[in-house]
């Protein structure tokens, strides 16, 4: 860079999600599971003629919806990762196609905390911070509420002393 600034490198962040997100996540698999089977099992049996094939797929979906449920939670926990340094937010996340995703303290638009009910009945939040990418938000799920809350008060207090990029 020109003006004499250290770029900002992608680097792997060094702190895991809440153990309580693998539960959480758990619980998210089981309810997207539980409708689809119970919307082909109820079809199931109100069509008769093609409840073979309805009840089928039901299972089918069951079992794969319990396999994923049973696996993919704490493959989650042992990828997801998150770091906040006074210079970047870095976030890795995914299972097969893994993300590293980096946001400069200068690009930062806005920090917004959300919490769900699902979450809410965890104790867990989900930190948000958007830039101008076009790639989008920056997600960091899987916190304690309280965590949350404070890793968005010090995201918005090193930002408001950040000065914007003229890039």
């Amino acid at each position: 860079m020109t003006t004499g600034e250290e770029a900002v490198r992608l680097r792997p962040p060094r702190n895991a999600v809440d153990g309580r997100a693998v539960p959480w996540w758990r619980v998210q698999l089981l309810v997207s599971t539980a409708v689809p089977v119970a919307v082909l099992a109820v079809l199931g049996w109100l069509i008769t003629p093609a409840r073979t094939w309805l009840l089928t797929a039901a299972a089918i979906v069951a079992v794969l919806g319990l396999v994923c449920t049973a696996f993919l939670p704490s493959w989650w926990f042992r990828v997801h990762r998150w770091e906040v340094t006074e210079d970047a937010v870095y976030v890795r996340t995914g299972a097969l196609w893994q993300e590293w995703r980096i946001a400069p303290m200068s690009r930062i638009q806005t920090v917004d905390t959300v919490r769900g009910p699902l979450e809410q009945s965890f104790r867990l939040a989900t930190v948000t911070v958007t830039t101008a990418s076009s790639k989008g938000a920056l997600r960091i799920e899987g916190l304690d509420h309280e965590l949350a809350a404070e890793l968005a008060e010090r995201l918005t207090a090193i930002t408001r002393g950040t000065p914007g990029d003229a890039t």
